[in-house]
């Protein structure tokens, strides 16, 4: 099966390659003989009920320094292309949205991975609280009252922006710290989002373990260790990667929430566990396919693409 695939992401230039999981789909999708095709969000035109964009050729080499070449751009309908991969990085804004709004115009003829309605209707910090029962005591609110009575009960809290990525905004709170009343100005003047307020994990020193879930089915594991200066485990922040297995618990909160990423076309999704607590469920672009690949773990690419190809055989 040879498929013509339409990638939707920052473009291609910017991109680390060593540890870029849209840059792993794209090599394993060129060994498989696919077409690939390269924009950027910005230059997507919806008009007449077509949905366009000057599409590139894309070839691309694991070389760090010379990893792609482009073609000529030529205006395309997507919905002649077979596949869209949505891989722009968040943040999650109206620019980001309208994104799956102008995708869903031509989803399912041409399969967009992932759903993009979905995508829209699954924040990664809102769609996990849907599963209440597997996540550590969580508030979403910007009334500063709650988030103090909040504090007066669980001591040790997290702050977060709700429409955050990349551990950008992360910030602990303990009992005893002044700068309660400062943290929220500062939240207050940055956004007009809600805010997440979690009960501080210790557990977060022995790692953030990032989950990969193919079609709804585990496919591998990478536990993420936070440097020893810092709250964040991203390894955008310099968190360590080391392998790791599946606890019980774990497992468990795999074939929780399996069965609903399958039933919303979510194919390729990537959680975030905290001794044995979901903390997200990352569905816009997910990360970590290169560090499991290179731990010695499974080539999820390929499992990601043996699921696109059999919804489009």
């Amino acid at each position: 099966m040879s498929l013509t695939v339409a990638v939707q992401m920052d473009h291609i230039a910017g991109i680390k390659i060593a540890g870029d999981s849209t840059f792993a789909l794209l090599l394993e999708a060129q060994r498989r003989g696919h077409r690939l095709l390269h924009y950027t969000p910005e230059q997507l035109s919806l008009h007449g009920g077509r949905l366009t964009a000057p599409l590139e050729e894309l070839a691309v080499r694991d070389v760090a320094g010379d990893h792609f070449t482009l073609g000529a751009a030529a205006v395309t309908d997507l919905a002649t292309v077979d596949v869209v991969l949505l891989r722009q990085d968040p943040p999650f804004d109206m620019g980001y949205v309208t994104t799956t709004h102008m995708l869903e115009t031509i989803h399912p003829k041409t399969l967009v991975v992932n759903d993009p309605a979905h995508v829209r209707n699954a924040p990664e910090k809102l769609f996990v609280m849907s599963f209440p029962q597997l996540m550590p005591e969580t508030l979403i609110t910007r009334d500063v009252a709650e988030i103090r009575a909040f504090r007066k009960t669980y001591g040790d809290i997290v702050v977060k922006p709700l429409y955050g990525n990349g551990g950008q905004g992360v910030f602990r709170l303990r009992p005893e710290d002044e700068n309660f009343g400062s943290m929220m100005d500062l939240f207050g003047a940055m956004s007009r989002e809600p805010w997440v307020v979690q009960r501080y994990l210790p557990a977060v020193r022995a790692g953030d373990k990032r989950i990969i879930l193919v079609d709804g089915v585990f496919a591998g594991a990478v536990n993420r260790v936070p440097a020893p200066d810092d709250l964040r485990s991203n390894m955008v922040r310099g968190g360590a990667a080391e392998t790791t297995a599946l606890t019980e618990r774990e497992r468990e909160i795999c074939e929780t929430i399996g069965p609903e990423l399958k039933r919303r076309g979510l194919i390729f999704v990537g959680i975030d566990v905290i001794g044995g607590n979901l903390t997200e469920i990352n569905v816009t672009s997910p990360t970590g396919l290169r560090a499991i690949r290179r731990l010695g773990g499974p080539d999820i690419a390929a499992l990601i693409w043996d699921a696109i190809e059999a919804k489009r055989s």
